[in-house]
Order: structure tokens, then C-alpha cells, then sequence
């Protein structure tokens, strides 16, 4: 009955924001409710302290997720004490890949030591809503002053999927390192190289 509920509230608030597409770049986001591997549902709102988020779609079993756990824990690392906090969420469907599962999800986090939420979307309305087409996915989310939440950056986290130690531009240090200077965000997009999220059929 409470998951019908927290589904209920959190297709409200998304349904009154989803743009056409997904989320572009300058709109306005609404929160959402999801599952966090500690069972208890996780809002935006929950985090407190946050000046934005770095919200990543990401799953279990990409090769190209896999490769940016490390990178991923580290902007948590970096980035959480000074206001912009990891939100991983993993949107596939679990009956295309089965370690992509609740319990799949628990067992990750446990073996690579996740210092952040990483929320179930099972029925992928926080995907659909945002327009992520890959794993990983990045949208940065900024807090105005009004309380308003604004995406500002959208796509991958750097120019090399394949080794960290040979990438040249770190888009998404790049944009946080810009917000959090009040300094214009440069790229605002760019594409995100990854596996495509599993849909349900």
C-alpha cells in the first residue's frame, strides 16, 4: 500500500514538470521518491544541505557503467561536502538483465563501496521524465535561490570512457567547478557514451 502511494505522489510531482523529450538544459526538474538500497525511499529534498545534485543514471551491469564507478564515487567524494552530492539511479529492467535486480543493486554498492543513494527506478518513470537514453547518464541540477530546482548540465562525465588516466576533459568537475564559482556552465551538453537503458517491452 505505501509503495502505491509513494508511486502515486511521485508520478504527481514528475507529471507536472516533464517537458516533451526529457529535461533540457535551463528547466525547471520536479522531485521524485525512489527505493534506496537501505529500502528507505529517497527525495531530493531528503538531502539536505544541497545546493544542486549530480544525479547519474547508471546500472549494474554496463561495462561502461563499471567503468565509471571509480569516477563516480570520486565526484561524491569531492563534491557532496561542498553541496552537490551523487544520485545514482538505476533504470533497467531487471527482466533483460537480471544482476540489474533490487538485490543486484545492493550487492554493487556493497563490493565497490558506494558513498551515495542509489535509488531503484522500477518503472522507469524518473528516466522517462528526465530523457536519459544511456547508462551512465549525467543531468547536473543547480537549487536557485527561490528553492527551485534547474538542470544545468546534461550528458557524459568525461571525454574517456575507456581510461581515466587518459582523459582530458572532465565535463561534469568542469560544470560543478563553474556552479559553484556563479561561473556560466561550458559545455552545457554533451553526449553520453554508455549502454542503452533497457526498457521495458
Amino acid at each position: 500500500m505505501k509503495s502505491t502511494f509513494f508511486l502515486a505522489v511521485a508520478l504527481l510531482f514528475l507529471s507536472s514538470f516533464k517537458p516533451e523529450g526529457g529535461y533540457k538544459v535551463g528547466d525547471k526538474v520536479g522531485d521524485f521518491k525512489l527505493k534506496n538500497i537501505d529500502e528507505s525511499m529517497v527525495s531530493l529534498a531528503d538531502i539536505k544541505g544541497a545546493r544542486g545534485y549530480i544525479v547519474v543514471f547508471t546500472c549494474n551491469h554496463c561495462p561502461f557503467s563499471k567503468k565509471y564507478e571509480e569516477r563516480i564515487i570520486a565526484l561524491d567524494k569531492k563534491y557532496k561536502s561542498l553541496g552537490y552530492p551523487v544520485v545514482a539511479i538505476n533504470p533497467n529492467d531487471a527482466a533483460q538483465h537480471a544482476s540489474d535486480d533490487f538485490d543486484g543493486m545492493k550487492k554493487r554498492a556493497k563490493e565497490k563501496g558506494f558513498t551515495f543513494p542509489y535509488l531503484h527506478d522500477e518503472t522507469q518513470a524518473v528516466a522517462t521524465t528526465y530523457g536519459a537514453k544511456s547508462t551512465p547518464h549525467v543531468y547536473i541540477l543547480q537549487r536557485d535561490a527561490m528553492g527551485a530546482t534547474k538542470v544545468k548540465y546534461i550528458g557524459a562525465i568525461d571525454d574517456n570512457s575507456d581510461d581515466a588516466s587518459a582523459v582530458k576533459e572532465k565535463y561534469v568537475e568542469n560544470a560543478v567547478d563553474n556552479l559553484l564559482a556563479n561561473k556560466p556552465v561550458s559545455p552545457e551538453t554533451t553526449k553520453a557514451i554508455g549502454c542503452s537503458i533497457k526498457w521495458k517491452k
